[in-house]
C-alpha cells in the first residue's frame, strides 16, 4: 500500500469536512471516492480507516462510513482543552528536554521559519505538525504525548484552516519562536503560557475560524447546479 497516497487521500477528504463539503451524517462511499480520486479502494479504505481513529468519520450499522464533524461550541471546548495540553507539555518540555531534544525543536523551527518565508500555508502546516510533535516528545510524558497527539489529529483540518487566515501564518511562526526561547531557557511557566495562548481559538480567532468555514461552506452550495 502506498502510504503517501493514503495520506494525501485523507488530507482531501478531512479538508472537505472541515469546510462543509462533506456535511454531517453523510455517506462516504469507497467505491465512489475511489472512481472520484482515481485510485483502488486499498488507499480509500486507508484514509478512511485514519480518518475514524481523528473521530472525523464513525462506522454506523446499515450506512457503513458517516462524516461525523464537530459542532461550533464542541470545536471551541477541543481547542480548549488542546490549548491546557499543550500548555502542559510545553511546561514539562521546559524542565525535562535533553540535548537531543533541543537539537530536533530548533531544526522543526527553522524549518517552519522557511516555511513561514516561502508563504506556502499547507507546507508551514505539516512543518507545524512536526514542530508541535516534538514539543510533545520532549515533555517526556507518554500518557500526555498519546492524549496531545489524539486530539491534535481530531483538530487537524481545523488547524490547517487556522492558517489560511490572513497573516495568520506569520503570526503563529512569531508565537513559535516565544514557545522556543521559553522552553531552551527552561522557563515552564512562560512555556506554558506561550503554548496556551499559540493554540486557544477564543474570540477574535475562533470568529475568523468559524467565518471561514461558513465562507467555503457558502462556495461550495454555489458551485452545486440547481434541480
Amino acid at each position: 500500500m502506498n502510504v503517501n497516497q493514503s495520506s494525501r487521500l485523507r488530507a482531501q477528504i478531512e479538508e472537505e469536512i472541515a469546510t462543509g463539503a462533506l456535511r454531517p451524517g453523510e455517506r462516504l462511499d469507497e467505491v465512489s471516492l475511489a472512481e472520484r480520486f482515481g485510485v483502488s479502494r486499498t488507499p480509500i479504505r486507508e484514509a478512511l480507516q485514519q480518518l475514524s481513529i481523528a473521530g472525523l468519520i464513525e462506522h454506523r450499522r446499515h450506512r457503513g462510513a458517516v462524516v461525523s464533524a464537530p459542532e461550533p461550541n464542541q470545536l471551541l471546548e477541543m481547542f480548549e482543552v488542546m490549548a491546557e495540553l499543550e500548555g502542559m507539555a510545553g511546561a514539562l518540555a521546559a524542565r525535562r528536554h535533553t540535548e537531543e531534544d533541543r537539537r530536533i525543536l530548533l531544526d522543526a523551527h527553522e524549518r517552519c521559519e522557511a516555511a513561514a518565508d516561502s508563504d506556502d500555508t499547507d507546507r508551514y502546516y505539516y512543518e507545524n505538525e512536526v514542530f508541535h510533535h516534538v514539543i510533545y516528545a520532549a515533555s517526556h510524558s507518554g500518557f500526555l504525548e498519546e492524549q496531545c497527539l489524539a486530539l491534535h489529529r481530531r483538530l487537524q483540518p481545523y488547524r490547517r484552516l487556522q492558517l489560511r487566515v490572513r497573516n495568520r501564518m506569520k503570526v503563529s511562526f512569531k508565537e513559535h519562536c516565544t514557545i522556543v526561547q521559553a522552553i531552551l531557557a527552561g522557563e515552564a511557566e512562560a512555556a506554558r503560557t506561550s503554548l496556551r495562548g499559540h493554540i486557544a481559538v477564543q474570540g477574535d480567532r475562533f470568529s475568523d475560524l468559524i467565518a471561514t468555514l461558513s465562507e467555503r461552506d457558502r462556495e461550495q452550495r454555489r458551485s452545486i447546479p440547481a434541480g
